[in-house]
């Protein structure tokens, strides 16, 4: 496993020369080391003069010719030639032998980070209520969560997955009030689960409507809600909620997710009511018979912990949640939840009461919050009965993926469409920054051409199908100097670096944005040059970066959760 890339070695030597100039604190001069646009410029290039010279009292010409004084003198094997450009840039040659290891070691090894080497992080995601369809948005944070996850995995760490799902509370209570009042259009056992799931959403909007129109109803959906949060023996909830588990499971399976545990509120809520009676009034204090968290005093809001019915709101469950997760995974480092950006400002206040209650738990949080997806036709609400499952836009882009697998000879093809299909959503939710709002455009989403997630599949399946006809033809990989794929070979030479910033940033787009550009180089190549050829003796080389691309694309399309597949 490569430890180091060529930009790390890079950084070093400059910042020994930064120590022979005198200068102190080095590893702490914010100066940058990128590949320039222009090939010809070299592999890489540091604006280190530009960002020291005020400090050495030097031009930022005096101050690079320095630079590249020393450094010439301590270049090693990984530097051939040096240039300065501008006013004091400094442009990098990279040796032959060192682009030759580098390009070898990414072909043949997977490329890990250590930055989290023997810890342990708790992953929790998705988090779709029992008794509603399983929609759009849950995808997105199913796609951002299993992504993140496999960032900190790539990151060294060993990540436990973890989905809460709220399977009390007056969204139950109200479907449960629906299906009584549809008792006539309950499903039969012999319906499949996505008929049964679709009346529970059905009975709950039927719900949400009655509610609106006659508020008076709330009073029987209160009495409901207190029936089972009593635990109460209720069979259409526990059928319904069965229905809903095990419905789940088959989208789970579609996106390619498995959970390590699933956490229900009904085991999180009596110990959600316990953290805040023993926290009050210390933490918590009484308001018209409710206990709340007064967040004005840390410049947020207050909030509601227990209701004056008695009853744990969503942010009491909210730390028996956390309490579970303390449980279930032992002394875990990192807590992560991932939820949508619209219960911001209320994780907020529950972070804020946790860290008064235990401040240790409350720093090993980490709350990351993602954007919609939204169709040209807007948003959807579950609330209207205008809800779009996720399993329909599966479906609907798998449908549009299956006319353009007619002439494949792939023995699966149903498999590969849903991987295919699953791919699309998932890059056009991972290409920009997990914050903001997502409209997806389903013909562009499908490209095999275009920047898409089926376009990379397809470039890592192409790269496959060569590399088992240069096994065919016994030509193997190896590096050869002198060849003119330089602005190839300088994509491959930045895996790693791509990856540490992915994980910095905890940004996957990273990933996407450095893979298509990858992808579009090595097409470049493909389309003028053969890179299967007995006859050319310069073929090891091609089919060397051949397989460099295609094993950066499937680690690449991992991290993102997105199947690469060996044939399309």
């Amino acid at each position: 496993m490569n430890k180091r890339s060529i930009s790390e070695e890079l950084r070093e030597i400059v910042i020994g020369s930064l120590l022979f100039l005198g200068l102190e604190n080095v590893k702490n001069i914010p100066f940058s080391l990128d590949q320039p646009d222009d090939v010809s410029y070299g592999e890489f290039a540091t604006n280190v003069a530009l960002v020291v010279s005020k400090i050495l009292k030097l031009s930022p010409r005096e101050c690079a010719e320095k630079l590249v004084s020393y450094i010439n003198n301590n270049k090693g094997e990984i530097i051939s030639n040096l240039e300065i450009a501008g006013a004091g840039f400094i442009n990098f040659f990279v040796t032959d032998k060192a682009k030759g290891i580098a390009i070898e070691s990414v072909a043949t090894q997977e490329t890990k980070l250590d930055f989290l080497s023997g810890q342990t992080v708790l992953c929790e995601y998705t988090d779709p209520n029992p008794f509603k369809l399983f929609h759009i948005g849950h995808t997105v944070s199913n796609t951002v969560g299993e992504s993140l996850s496999r960032i900190y995995e790539m990151a060294g760490a060993k990540v436990v997955r973890v989905c809460y799902q709220g399977d009390l509370g007056m969204h139950v209570a109200t479907t449960m009030w629906g299906v009584e009042k549809m008792e006539d259009e309950i499903p039969k056992e012999s319906a499949t689960l996505r008929e049964k799931v679709s009346f529970l959403g059905k009975a709950y909007a039927y719900g949400m409507k009655t509610l609106a129109d006659k508020p008076k109803i709330k009073e029987e959906i209160q009495s409901i809600n207190k029936h089972l949060f009593e635990g109460k023996e209720h069979e259409m909830y526990e059928k319904g909620k069965k229905w809903s588990l095990d419905y789940f499971k088959t989208v789970y399976e579609k996106l390619g997710t498995a959970f390590d545990y699933f956490i229900m509120e009904s085991e999180v809520s009596e110990k959600g009511k316990k953290i805040v009676m023993e926290n009050t009034p210390k933490v918590f204090e009484q308001s018209d018979g409710a206990y709340v968290y007064k967040g004005e005093k840390v410049g947020l809001h207050t909030r509601v912990f227990i209701n004056g019915e008695g009853f744990p709101t969503y942010e009491a469950k909210e730390l028996g949640n956390c309490e579970r997760k303390k449980e279930l995974v032992k002394n875990h480092d990192i807590s992560v939840v991932v939820t949508a950006h619209e219960v911001d400002e209320y994780f907020k206040v529950v972070i804020s009461a946790l860290k008064e209650i235990d401040e240790d738990y409350a720093n090993k949080l980490v709350h990351i919050s993602h954007g919609m997806l939204r169709l040209p036709e807007g948003k959807m609400s579950s609330r209207t009965g205008n809800i779009i499952p996720a399993e329909d836009l599966i479906d609907e882009v798998k449908e549009r993926i299956k006319d353009r697998l007619e002439k494949s000879d792939v023995v699966d093809k149903e498999k590969l469409a849903n991987d295919i299909a699953v791919g699309a959503i998932k890059f056009s939710i991972l290409r920009q920054a997990i914050g903001r709002d997502i409209i997806f455009d389903i013909d562009k989403s499908i490209s095999f051409e275009g920047d898409s997630g089926p376009y990379l599949q397809y470039t890592h399946a192409r790269i496959v199908q060569l590399l088992k006809k240069a096994e065919e033809e016994n030509i193997k990989s190896k590096y050869i100097n002198g060849l003119t794929e330089k602005s190839l070979e300088r994509k491959l030479l930045i895996f790693r670096d791509v990856l540490e910033k992915t994980y910095q940033d905890m940004g996957p787009q990273h990933v996407v944005n450095y893979l298509l550009s990858l992808a579009h180089e090595f097409n470049s190549m493909y389309a003028r040059q053969v890179i299967v050829d007995k006859n050319d003796p310069n073929s090891s080389h091609y089919v060397l970066l051949a397989q460099a691309v295609g094993s950066i694309l499937k680690q690449g399309l991992n991290t993102l959760g997105i199947v690469a597949p060996e044939k399309m």
